[in-house]
């Protein structure tokens, strides 16, 4: 482990207001310092810091601008009732980021000192993880490309950044289902394009058909493959989970699925309480065909931000498909409470997930 001392740190003096509790929102309030880290060809990864919380500055020809070369990951911070501060699983965060680092031709993140830096920033800013049932401390690292350059080529010189972010209960009053969106036109990815990395424009690419959907009154979309509009791959925001018949199925990752951290955790939940669970292929017909039957007994969607979102309806073409009367099914609430009980050091860790802030 690199020990923290590389990482120079540089504290406010002047603390901001914190948020109430009750008031926190997502992403909206910000701790009072951020981690910094810069990359150039000749030096690599060099001059870690912490420092207080400000904006940056780049050369408008900067690469990130043009050329969208950029990454980014999403963790939490959990307090748990003895006061311990944990992150769950942050090591797989930082694999994932260099894997989407690989794919957007960035150098890798030295995966120690990611960890050692979010460590080192949480324990600092540790006062801003929010009291009250369901709140924590969102992470965002990323990374942007920063030459002032405009040819077309990977950048030589870029920034990695962690921001943080005091975070409410997604469920204030307990899980709800959502009401999901079929997309039928808009390509989000493609197999061999970049929907398996992390990376912004996916999220962009995203904007017009959630816009579509939520004026129809849906939450998220689920995207279809890209090129026959037949097969599931992911929510907007979220791995997607079926439950068929007493099995659980999840499309396979096939290069335009993110491998989600929470989608790998609520696999491995599943299976060590032996629920039957199947990574494969699924095509949209074979959901409806499932809910006509009878068969389709629940959906969900697993993230970082909502943990479990049970899934109460589809519209697809235009054909309603109703899931479990629109109302959360047993294998969802299960998971939720287990995940987030770990998350919180209510329950046992059988799997050495958390990571304990010290």
């Amino acid at each position: 482990m690199i020990a923290a001392t590389t990482i120079q740190i540089e504290r406010t003096t002047n603390p901001k207001v914190k948020p109430q509790p009750d008031k926190l929102g997502f992403g909206v309030h910000f701790t009072d310092h951020m981690f910094i880290m810069n990359y150039s060809a000749e030096h690599g990864w060099h001059q870690a810091r912490i420092v207080p919380y400000q904006p940056i500055t780049l050369d408008p020809a900067a690469k990130v601008f043009h050329y969208g070369q950029t990454v980014f990951e999403g963790l939490k911070a959990y307090r748990t009732e003895e006061g311990r501060v944990q992150l769950f699983r942050p090591d797989m965060n930082f694999k994932r980021l260099n894997r989407s680092n690989d794919r957007m031709s960035i150098p890798p993140i030295p995966e120690e000192l990611g960890i050692e830096a979010v460590k080192e920033l949480t324990k600092i800013d540790q006062d801003w993880i929010p009291d009250g049932a369901g709140n924590s401390l969102y992470i965002r690292p990323f990374v942007i490309a920063t030459e002032p350059l405009l040819g077309v080529h990977p950048s030589h010189e870029y920034q990695f950044i962690i921001i943080m972010s005091p975070v409410g209960a997604y469920y204030p009053e307990g899980i709800n289902p959502v009401k999901i969106f079929v997309e039928s036109r808009y390509v989000r990815a493609m197999v061999g394009g970049v929907g398996e990395a992390k990376t912004a424009g996916n999220y962009a690419a995203g904007l017009k058909a959630q816009e579509a959907a939520n004026e129809q009154g849906y939450t998220q979309v689920l995207w279809l493959d890209g090129a026959e509009h037949k097969y599931i791959e992911e929510v907007g925001s979220m791995n997607v989970f079926f439950k068929i018949d007493g099995t659980v199925y999840t499309p396979a990752l096939n290069g335009s699925i993110l491998d989600g951290i929470t989608r790998n955790s609520t696999i491995q939940l599943l299976k060590h309480w032996n629920i039957p669970v199947v990574e494969r292929v699924l095509s949209i017909e074979e959901i409806y065909e499932a809910g006509r039957t009878g068969k389709l007994e629940e959906a969900f969607g697993t993230g970082t931000a909502a943990v479990i979102s049970p899934v109460g309806e589809l519209n697809w073409k235009g054909e309603k498909l109703v899931i479990n009367d629109g109302a959360t099914g047993e294998v969802s609430e299960k998971l939720y409470d287990n995940l987030t009980g770990i998350q919180y050091g209510k329950l046992e860790d059988p799997f050495s997930w958390m990571v304990e802030v010290k």
